[in-house]
């Protein structure tokens, strides 16, 4: 075995989404990338920026490139306030028409924003999510939940990572603001012609 690729996706059926070679076959990587496009019949793929590999093989086959998602890496950790309301594990009470989020801001009796980590795709990381209703946004709540949504996934042994819509840009400030920077971009398009 020289490597290993992966085409799946339930939401964009025939994208490659992963690939791998061994280091002493990094010399035909791109070769046998071919080989996995041609052979698996995919049509499309996805690529990290801060993954070398997919990188390389996206921008030698790809055309029509298009920005997904700003990733984020924390960068360490913040001290913002709580602007109102209590930071808390989420009740089966709080979501009861499914599972919700793992954690909450409420003030006076409201929650006023939801947020939790993933871990079931991309270990070690976990990534960060967040929701604030809309008659409290703007004002803090969002970088709350997602500081102490990050100290709870380092409390769990996970590294906090997120991602957002490229423009998102109210999400965007809001990670950074939580002590979350960009450390690249999620790329996808279809592959050129030979």
């Amino acid at each position: 075995m020289g490597g290993y690729g992966g085409v799946w996706n339930k939401y964009d059926v025939g994208r490659v989404m992963e690939y791998h070679t061994l280091p002493h076959l990094r010399a035909a990587a791109l070769p046998m990338f071919r080989e996995l496009v041609a052979a698996s019949g995919a049509t499309s793929m996805e690529a990290q920026t801060n993954m070398p590999l997919m990188l390389l093989m996206f921008l030698d086959c790809v055309s029509d490139i298009h920005v997904e998602n700003v990733l984020f890496a924390d960068a360490g950790p913040t001290h913002l306030p709580c602007p109102k309301g209590v930071f808390r594990h989420s009740i089966a009470d709080d979501f009861p028409a499914d599972d919700g989020p793992d954690w909450v801001v409420e003030a006076d009796g409201e929650i006023v924003a939801n947020g939790g980590f993933l871990c079931h795709y991309n270990p070690p990381y976990g990534d960060v999510y967040m929701e604030v209703a809309e008659p409290h946004r703007r004002q803090g709540l969002g970088s709350y939940i997602v500081q102490e949504v990050k100290r709870v996934c380092y409390e769990a042994g996970k590294r906090p990572a997120a991602r957002c819509n490229a423009d998102n840009v109210a999400s965007r400030r809001t990670l950074q603001r939580a002590g979350l920077l960009p450390c690249g971009r999620l790329l996808s398009g279809g592959f050129s012609a030979p």
